[in-house]
């Protein structure tokens, strides 16, 4: 599988995204190089992409098959992609506070630490649906990284479309998120523009 090794605060400050996004509270000391240039339609289009890649933890192909499907189903093509983005596993797991970045997610996701509906899922994009229970699987309960983000999660704000119960360590899709719901700064419809081309 492809790895970017890129410091993640450096390609952060690259797409111009605020590391408390990924998960991180580390703030970079460098200052933001001035652009000299404007940017162009397409730079401007390229770069929303490479943000909504970058947050979700997405390589090109995969992220081309959400916008596949998010062209055949009904309403907007770019709200319909975030909903896909927003309702992977792997995301899910990281809202609800279970995981300390989306990266942590993933990996906590793939060693099975996370059951849907009491069934051991370990698979990082499987799509959650409206009312699918999410909790972290009897044996996992005890590992420290899961103890370590539930503490540093404490003042994360969980969205409304989701229920998290923390003494039992499982929240709840109460909904489908909309676009609305979704609080990241990512033009959408630059990326549909995109793929339309």
């Amino acid at each position: 599988m492809a790895v970017d090794r890129t410091p993640v605060l450096k390609r952060c400050r690259q797409l111009g995204i605020e590391p408390a996004v990924m998960g991180i509270n580390k703030k970079s000391n460098r200052q933001p190089k001035q652009r000299r240039r404007q940017e162009s339609e397409y730079g401007q289009q390229l770069r929303e992409k490479q943000k909504a890649k970058f947050i979700y933890g997405v390589l090109e192909k995969q992220f081309r098959g959400y916008y596949d499907k998010a062209k055949k189903l009904e309403g907007v093509t770019g709200d319909n992609l975030m909903i896909l983005l927003e309702t992977r596993l792997d995301n899910v797991v990281f809202r609800l506070g279970f995981a300390r970045t989306r990266k942590e997610a993933r990996q906590t996701v793939r060693h099975g630490h996370i059951t849907v509906n009491g069934k051991r899922v370990d698979i990082p994009s499987y799509r959650v649906k409206a009312g699918d229970v999410v909790a972290v699987a009897p044996k996992a309960k005890e590992l420290l990284p899961i103890k370590e983000s539930l503490i540093s999660s404490e003042h994360m704000v969980v969205p409304s479309w989701l229920e998290v119960d923390i003494e039992k360590l499982q929240g709840t899709v109460l909904q489908l998120p909309t676009r609305d719901q979704i609080d990241l700064d990512i033009d959408a419809q630059l990326i549909v523009e995109l793929y339309s081309k």
